[in-house]
């Protein structure tokens, strides 16, 4: 393992990892292009290198773009990658307080974090965690898409039923193309080119960007007042020694990470929402989320840097990659005369293990770049309103471009911003239809294959109710529903004796000091 260790400092591969990593982080900054475009773009030229070489290249830029998406969520309120969904939530609301560095320390920790924990799980605990991988069938993907579902009573907390329609009308999106299991054509209106459904990343950039742009101009530069950033001393270690003492937290999200990362197909997105959720849940004050809370960003992006190492798990062990990303360095690894399996920790042992420990030297490295880099970044909320709008039209429309090279795609996104504009009057938020949108193909496939499998053995119901992982999964539906009524019964009893005690309503909860930290309560 020293050996491993030794070959990342070896000066030619130390300057790989750390170039593919600022490749990351502006593929990631970039709203349209996503790490696996970049990996797969990548693998050629990693051929004619060194297996090691080339896989560090592979990590680097894997992680660094992980580290890059949250840029563009918080600054624009655009996610760099579908990954990045969750941390629009608070990121946004903290960049328009002019709180945009503590956002983005917040994401390059966060992350730090979530790549470290992930890192040593990876190292460890492979072979467990990819059997538990294994045990997901059909059965279990629906349950987890329900359980993705129920987020929505936290997305839309001031009014679960446009919560619930927003869903309703992202499961419909969803169905859009050809049926996986059966085949039928749905909702195309003879367009050939939306066989293939709706691509999440146009959605992304149509219901987060789109609006945005529309509202910069409906305000006008005239009535337009930014909140402008000044850079301050001292907010980098203020907001990591915040998140330290939330180690509960980062934990509990990096675990969601790795476990939902070792899921084939399920993906960093859904990570970061179920660590979102979870985040709200637990809260003592899950009334300031949505609003700029720091416990919101740290939930949401250390799960979701976590998944990368999790999506390696099965691919390492079993030869099944946990996401598209891991599938592209499975061909990297088999170009080179891999195959996964028990040879990967013996025979080519030296070479995974330095696959394994770029993992640690990478996120060090990325989380001083991008931490770094928060001062410089945060600067961008004082580009003039009539530079910034056209600019973050510009990067929308070549970013849903360049996905599939399609106009019908430009299109569609447009289609969507002009709708989440007008559902954002109505009182609608973005969040719940992209969450249906995400969560229905998982829920429709699981349902229909749990269905066939269920009649072929005899029984649907013992099938779906029956299954342990599907039983805790139903359970955490269930909690999931049930606790939102539960803490806003406990958010009135809170107000209640606030009124009755002035004391203590002067006392902080999750709110910007003066010291220009956001402070909560201890978990």
């Amino acid at each position: 393992m020293l050996f491993a260790f030794g070959e990342i400092f070896a000066p030619s591969n130390f300057l790989l990892l750390v170039l593919s990593g600022i490749a990351g982080i502006i593929v990631g900054c970039l709203p349209g292009l996503t790490a696996t475009m970049a990996l797969a773009l990548l693998v050629p030229f990693t051929f004619t290198m060194p297996a090691i070489t080339g896989l560090i290249m592979l990590g680097g830029l894997y992680v660094g773009a992980m580290f890059g998406d949250a840029i563009p969520a918080t600054l624009i309120n655009t996610p760099g990658t579908p990954s990045a969904i969750a941390t629009t939530f608070d990121g946004y609301p903290l960049a328009k307080k002019g709180l945009a560095q503590h956002a983005l320390t917040a994401n390059a920790f966060s992350s730090l974090v979530g790549g470290l924990i992930g890192t040593i799980l990876l190292l460890t605990l492979s072979p467990p965690l990819a059997e538990l991988g294994l045990k997901f069938g059909p059965p279990e993907y629906f349950w987890m898409a329900i359980f993705g579902l129920t987020i929505i009573g936290t997305l839309a907390s001031q009014s679960i039923l446009k919560g619930l329609t927003g869903g309703a009308l992202g499961l419909l999106l969803s169905t859009i193309g050809i049926s996986p299991i059966a085949g039928d054509v749905r909702f195309t209106f003879g367009v050939t080119n939306l066989q293939a459904g709706v691509d999440l990343m146009v959605a992304l950039i149509g219901f987060f960007c789109i609006p945005q742009v529309l509202e910069m101009v409906e305000f006008g530069v005239k009535h337009h007042r930014p909140v402008k950033y000044k850079p301050q001393k001292g907010v980098a270690l203020q907001t990591i020694a915040f998140l330290l003492r939330k180690p509960i937290l980062l934990i509990r999200s990096s675990l969601i990470g790795v476990l939902i990362g070792i899921i084939p197909g399920a993906g960093g997105n859904i990570a970061a929402l179920v660590s979102y959720n979870e985040a709200v849940r637990w809260s003592k004050t899950p009334e300031e989320f949505g609003k700029g809370n720091i416990e919101g960003i740290a939930a949401t992006e250390t799960a979701n840097c976590s998944v990368v190492q999790g999506s390696l798990i099965p691919m390492l062990t079993l030869g099944i990659p946990g996401s598209p990303a891991a599938a592209v360095i499975l061909g990297a690894l088999m170009l080179h005369g891999m195959r996964p399996g028990a040879e990967m920790y013996t025979t080519f042992g030296h070479i995974t293990y330095t696959f394994i420990f770029s993992f640690f030297v990478g996120v060090i490295v990325m989380f001083i770049f991008t931490a770094w880099g928060s001062r410089i970044f945060a600067r961008m909320v004082n580009v003039p309103l009539q530079h910034l709008a056209p600019m973050i039209a510009f990067l929308a429309i070549v970013g849903s471009f360049a996905i599939r090279n399609s106009l019908l795609d430009v299109g569609l996104m447009l289609l969507f911003g002009l709708c989440a504009y007008v559902l954002h009057k109505l009182g609608f938020e973005s969040g719940p239809v992209v969450l249906g949108l995400i969560m229905g193909p998982f829920a429709e496939q699981g349902l229909v294959q749990s269905i066939l499998m269920g009649r072929a053995s005899g029984s649907v119901l013992r099938l779906m109710f029956s299954r342990p992982i599907s039983l805790v999964l139903i359970g955490l539906c269930l909690a999931s529903v049930i606790w939102p009524m539960v803490s806003h019964w406990q958010g009135k009893l809170r107000t209640g004796q606030r009124e009755q005690g002035p004391a203590a309503a002067e006392q902080p909860s999750a709110a910007i000091t003066e010291e220009g930290v956001v402070m909560g309560r201890d978990q």
